[in-house]
């Protein structure tokens, strides 16, 4: 199944963060990343705590972004994670028993470092360019395409994915996509996600 996975930054949230979540949760999404590196691991889970029920009710999975000791806690089925903090967590695996280690690459090489280390999938970006990165060219659907040959593990795309591009990251061989800007943004998530649904298909 092709995963739409939407990613948080509550400063790029119109109204009330956690209204917004609800939103994005009962919007068809396959899970939410609670991405909020500002925070410290306190402000963290107490944001965590509010962010996974809502999840939970909308039927949609909770996903921890980086706080390994959050995930924890949280019993978190999945965890995303730059690559540097899963080098430097070598028992992760162990600490996190059951839990599915996605980890952020921007090259074949960290591809490699990533999958050596134990990394269940691959979030590899940024695919297209980006608000989040702003100024900054996408690395394009080359790479992608030679992230996803290259390696065994699923491959998730990230940056700029609208549902104009969305089919051709499909074809590119991801087996889902991560969204920020859009879910954090949009009056709207439900037909947000039914548009990326329908390009899908087409």
């Amino acid at each position: 199944m092709f995963e739409i996975i939407a990613v948080t930054d509550r400063r790029l949230s119109p109204e009330n963060f956690l209204d917004q979540i609800k939103a994005v949760a009962s919007s068809g999404v396959d899970g939410i990343v609670l991405r909020e590196k500002d925070l410290c691991i306190e402000e963290y889970e107490k944001l965590a705590l509010q962010v996974s029920a809502v999840c939970e009710a909308g039927g949609t999975n909770f996903i921890v972004h980086q706080f390994i000791d959050a995930a924890e806690k949280l019993r978190s089925r999945r965890i995303h994670l730059p690559l540097a903090a899963l080098e430097k967590e070598i028992d992760i695996k162990k600490k996190l028993s059951g839990v599915q280690v996605g980890v952020s690459i921007h090259s074949a090489e960290e591809g490699c470092r990533a999958a050596a280390q134990g990394a269940d999938y691959l979030i590899a970006g940024h695919i297209f360019k980006t608000q989040s990165k702003e100024g900054a060219e996408g690395r394009g659907l080359f790479f992608l395409e030679e992230i996803a040959k290259r390696f065994s593990l699923p491959v998730y795309a990230i940056g700029g994915i609208n549902a104009g591009n969305i089919r051709s990251v499909k074809d590119a061989g991801a087996s889902g996509v991560c969204v920020l800007s859009p879910y954090m943004q949009s009056a709207r998530p439900a037909a947000l996600t039914f548009g990326f649904r329908s390009a899908l298909q087409g």
